[in-house]
């Protein structure tokens, strides 16, 4: 989150007109695209391979003596590094951008509308309340899911899988896909949609909530310059 909030701000910045300021709508969509692929590059995708990874072992269901494969998630990137290779920790980071761009993308610019749009209709209030922050976070949050699910689901299947020698990550993806279209139907991009909606959604509801009362905390905590002396207080 901190990574996704800072490049954010300053790919906002960079894209904001300079003599008013603002950014205008289609900028915050590029902004928002910046954003995720910087977290999806920078800490999403190998802690995403790791995850996956712990989560399919299956040794408790099949055998519960057995020892499992990656005891920890330390364990798992030491295990993954050494008999794999570090790029292992990179499988499927151009669909991890494509994923998190588009999310952060409609995540940012629906939050930035409709929070315009909110202070529109109280024009009497200097900032909302962090109930509407949240509920608005909610809103955006969702939106992301929606319009990313096939790329996530296609994206987790390559990433618990084990990588064919010979196979480009092209092939490997568009071979996941052909079999989730022959043996499952259009159903099988939308699997887990619900739950990811439900982790997703409230999740940026109070992240939001949170960001822009410590923002505005930090706002007023800047130091203002005394005119008789010339220090700052």
């Amino acid at each position: 989150m901190a990574i996704r909030f800072a490049s954010f701000e300053a790919y906002k910045g960079w894209l904001s007109d300079k003599e008013t300021g603002k950014t205008s709508i289609g900028n915050i969509f590029i902004a928002g695209l910046g954003a995720g692929v910087t977290e999806a590059v920078a800490v999403v995708t190998p802690m995403e391979v790791v995850k996956i990874r712990l989560q399919a072992q299956q040794h408790s269901l099949a055998d519960p003596l057995e020892a499992p494969r990656y005891r920890n998630a330390a364990h798992a990137v030491y295990t993954i590094v050494r008999e794999e290779g570090i790029s292992t920790l990179y499988r499927g980071v151009s669909l991890t951008a494509l994923r998190q761009a588009t999310n952060q993308g409609a995540n940012f610019t629906a939050y930035q509308e409709i929070k315009k749009f909110a202070h529109r209709m109280q024009p009497d209030l200097p900032d909302l309340p962090s109930y509407q922050h949240m509920i608005i976070g909610l809103i955006s949050g969702a939106m992301g899911p929606f319009s990313n699910a096939p790329i996530d689901t296609i994206k987790t299947r390559l990433q618990k899988a084990t990588a064919v020698p010979g196979q480009s990550a092209f092939q490997r993806i568009f071979a996941i896909a052909a079999d989730m279209w022959k043996t499952e139907g259009v159903k099988s991009f939308y699997k887990g949609i619900t739950p990811r909606v439900l982790r997703v959604a409230p999740g940026q509801a109070i992240v939001f909530a949170v960001y822009e009362r410590v923002s505005g905390v930090m706002e007023k905590m800047k130091p203002s310059v005394r005119e008789d002396d010339g220090y700052s207080e």
